[in-house]
């Protein structure tokens, strides 16, 4: 059984007791449950239900293990010939969840 759930502006598709890397929840606290809501497809075998956006009644409930930052990125940029450079680091803000129970 799975489910493809929306959060923070993108689509994950999560099985129980799958970890999986979001966007940060401000409200998440290591340790506390989280339920997303916004549930577009749960698929158990071979019965799919899709919802029209969302499918009615769906949760997915899961765990906070973590809420940490990614690896740096570097953003470098360059104009030819004018002698203009700028470089700039960034490191994006995620929670680690653990998927516990998918309810239809």
């Amino acid at each position: 059984m799975y489910a493809i759930v929306m959060t923070g502006g993108k689509q994950y598709k999560v099985e129980k007791g799958m970890n999986v890397v979001i966007e940060k929840l401000d409200e998440a606290e290591v340790g506390k449950e989280v339920v997303l809501d916004q549930v577009l497809m749960i698929a158990d075998g071979d019965k799919a239900t899709v919802g029209k956006p969302t499918v009615e009644g769906a949760k997915v409930t899961a765990k906070v293990v973590a809420q940490k930052r990614l690896p740096k990125i570097l953003v470098f940029k360059k104009k030819a010939k004018t002698g203009y450079t700028k470089m700039q680091g960034h490191r994006q803000y995620v929670t680690e969840i653990e998927v516990v129970d998918i309810k239809a």
